[in-house]
């Protein structure tokens, strides 16, 4: 009986654990704007540093 029970509300559990993590875990737009808009300056601010280090060298 109790088995039963354990290998039914288990998974069912599982599920709605697995399901809560995911939609708590989203990342809202505004801050995947800023992330975006970060990374796009650091790569800048890294290109800049390479044409700095070596200026003979052009992509």
């Amino acid at each position: 009986m109790e088995w039963g029970i354990m290998t039914i509300v288990g998974p069912i559990l599982l599920v709605l654990v697995l399901a809560w993590a995911m939609l708590n875990n989203r990342r809202s737009a505004a801050e995947k704007r800023r992330t975006e808009e970060a990374t796009k300056m650091r790569r800048a601010e890294e290109d800049a540093a390479e044409q700095a280090r070596d200026p003979n060298d052009v992509d």
